[in-house]
């Protein structure tokens, strides 16, 4: 495989591979070079720097025990001698402390060697001899005056001094120039590096910009072309075997979208078609819907005349003729105006059913107090008469149209106290919590209940569960209150798991100051 046919990928390893494997090689020449400079440089800074001052202390150390016993030699005190003596202690300190400093440097140690030797034998031939004469013969300034002998003795030693001086500063001159050395070379090898980076930059920079940018450029103009209309165009590109390929797949992607084209077109047009049918499905079963609705509502009114008619005169017949005609008249009579009358309440109901979310005043505020109060007051005499109970606590404000919200709780307080258990007074609790962003309002009687498999049939209008003998109505007021909830936006359902009585479950839409107060809690 030759350089040319490699892929993108590749490339871009060989390149990266070489710019790592010269970086690699510079980082270790780079470390070894920084090791040595430390390395010198604290042998500078912290050996042989010390070192040559601790030479220059040994010097002053000399020349305080020389005057120190010179002075003795003239005065005969002892006291004189304590210089002398701190002399000789700080030498052998600073004698020691010179040696561990060159500890690795055995031509430095041996110099600090003929130091200590020397100043031994200075003190061994001239100060001590001096001493012992001054302690055995009182002072004596003839004593304190130099000798020849002593000259030299002191000369010898401070030339000792001075060649550790010299050694010290020729040494530590030659490693500061190693560390000059090594400073330029580690230099050298950063600005090295840097070149090394920037030509690799430059080098990946060509490289995409060969490879990839004016390639890409080059097939961006004509995917262009293409989605400008001209689908017949074949896409080819030039550049790494990536973008060649990718050119390849999209001109298949061309060539599919192409062919499917005038499939999608007719598609279009048969979607097209089809929204226009169901269009006018719609606006016919609209349409269809509003005219059931106005004949229901027509119906529903015109028939209410004729039956005020029949059910008034049935009442003026059975008024006038009771106990004139025989039992059997008597009895179809009052089949006639219970049946009328039956009829009239259906007609009602049906009317009021039809009624819901046609007439419509708008959603407001109402609170749910205000509504079951209204609502409880339609039944004064059936409580009063059945020792009913009604307790609800800070219901909550909904948003609703209050005379339907007044027409669900009338269905549903008057079903509690119809539906009454024999001889149990009623009781129902009404309450409510916040959920979901919606009111859920609990609705529960102690009454006789509903089985759980006529939890849905009893919201289904003209659904009866009993006899009308047993229990008389319409059978239109749990269908009325679940077209009142949906109407609303909510549902109703009955718990299933509640045992004594019935409870009654629905959902309310509430106002966006509560929406708000329940997002912050």
């Amino acid at each position: 495989m030759t350089p040319s046919s490699w892929s993108l990928w590749r490339r871009i390893a060989a390149l990266c591979a070489v710019v790592a494997g010269l970086l690699g090689v510079i980082a270790v020449s780079a470390t070894a070079t920084a090791a040595a400079n430390r390395s010198d440089t604290t042998q500078v800074m912290d050996r042989l720097t010390p070192a040559l001052a601790n030479a220059e202390r040994l010097y002053s150390q000399l020349l305080r025990q020389q005057s120190s016993v010179r002075t003795f030699a003239l005065t005969g005190k002892d006291s004189d001698l304590d210089s002398y003596r701190d002399a000789q202690a700080q030498e052998r300190q600073i004698l020691t402390e010179t040696e561990q400093l060159v500890t690795d440097e055995p031509a430095l140690v041996t110099a600090v060697h003929d130091v200590a030797t020397a100043t031994a034998t200075y003190r061994g031939q001239i100060t001590e001899p001096l001493i012992a004469r001054t302690r055995a013969g009182g002072p004596d300034p003839d004593l304190a005056a130099p000798t020849d002998q002593s000259r030299a003795v002191y000369n010898a030693a401070a030339g000792r001094i001075a060649a550790l001086s010299q050694q010290l500063a020729t040494r530590r001159d030659e490693v500061a120039r190693q560390v000059r050395e090594t400073s330029t070379a580690l230099i050298l090898l950063l600005v090295f590096a840097a070149v090394v980076v920037v030509v690799a930059g430059v080098a990946l920079a060509l490289l995409l910009r060969r490879l990839v940018t004016r390639p890409v450029t080059d097939l961006a103009a004509e995917v262009r072309r293409v989605a400008g209309g001209d689908y017949e165009y074949a896409i080819k590109s030039s550049g790494s075997p990536e973008l060649t390929a990718l050119a390849g797949d999209v001109d298949a992607m061309r060539r599919r979208i192409n062919a499917d084209l005038n499939d999608v077109q007719e598609a279009r047009r048969l979607v097209e078609e089809a929204n226009r049918m169901l269009e006018q499905q719609a606006a016919e079963l609209t349409r269809s819907n509003r005219d059931l609705e106005q004949f229901a509502y027509v119906a529903s009114h015109d028939l209410q005349e004729p039956l005020r008619k029949v059910a008034s005169f049935c009442q003026l017949l059975q008024r006038r003729y009771s106990g004139q005609l025989d039992e059997r008249a008597d009895q179809y009579i009052g089949f006639a105006v219970d049946g009328a009358q039956r009829m009239q309440r259906l007609i009602n109901d049906l009317l009021a059913f039809s009624r819901i979310g046609r007439l419509t005043s708008g959603f407001n505020d109402v609170d749910l107090n205000k509504v079951i109060l209204d609502a409880a007051a339609q039944f004064d005499a059936q409580r009063e008469a059945t020792n009913a109970e009604i307790i609800f606590t800070d219901l909550p404000v909904v948003r609703g149209e209050e005379p339907l919200l007044g027409a669900l709780f009338s269905n549903l307080i008057g079903n509690a106290i119809k539906f009454r258990r024999p001889d149990v007074p009623p009781r129902i609790v009404i309450d409510s919590r916040l959920a979901d962003g919606e009111h859920e309002i609990s609705f529960e009687d102690n009454g006789i209940g509903i089985e759980p498999e006529f939890a849905d049939k009893v919201f289904v209008i003209f659904q009866r569960l009993h006899a009308k003998e047993t229990y008389p109505g319409t059978g239109i007021g749990l269908a009325i209150a679940k077209k009142i909830v949906e109407y609303h936006g909510g549902r109703i359902w009955i718990d299933p798991s509640h045992r004594e009585g019935t409870l009654f479950r629905f959902t309310l839409p509430a106002p966006a100051p509560a929406l708000l107060e329940e997002s912050a809690s």
